[in-house]
């Protein structure tokens, strides 16, 4: 079925050469186009094309490059990983550090504290964290404890 629906176009496509048997002969004698001054045309203008886009590209990174970061007041100051994809931030905005749990698809505000100078805990007894993690436990807990 799928190749009598096939050949119904290829014979319509064949009809002008049954209709003028004489019309093969004179196409036959016209010279046909120089091969490698038509490929040469094609490559010329995919290289013209190419040095364009790359053009573009450079432009484009070149002026997105000089926006940066300047004049945000958002800093990330440290962060831990839990997961493979989860992880644990602790974000300064203006003089607030917020605490964000951050996973695929999620972002959630865990706590917000006063910007710190020092990471270590302030006290007699306490004693200065070896991480982040044991760090940030401290600070909740005397958060917490107030």
């Amino acid at each position: 079925m799928n190749r009598r629906l096939l050949s119904v176009p290829l014979a319509l496509l064949a009809l002008p050469a049954w209709a003028a048997p004489g019309s093969a002969t004179v196409a036959a004698a016209t010279p046909a186009p120089a091969a490698a001054g038509s490929l040469l045309q094609v490559l010329l203008g995919l290289i013209v094309v190419l040095g364009l886009l790359a053009l573009c590209a450079w432009i484009l990174r070149r002026f997105s490059a000089a926006k940066g970061n300047s004049g945000t007041t958002i800093r990330v100051v440290g962060g831990v990983s839990l997961g493979t994809r989860e992880r644990v931030l602790v974000i300064e905005v203006a003089d607030q550090w917020i605490v964000v749990g951050v996973a695929p698809g999620r972002i959630n505000a865990l706590s917000t504290m006063p910007k710190q100078d020092a990471p270590l805990p302030s006290g007699d007894t306490a004693q200065p964290p070896r991480n982040f993690s044991n760090w940030l436990a401290q600070s909740l807990d005397k958060r917490n404890a107030k």
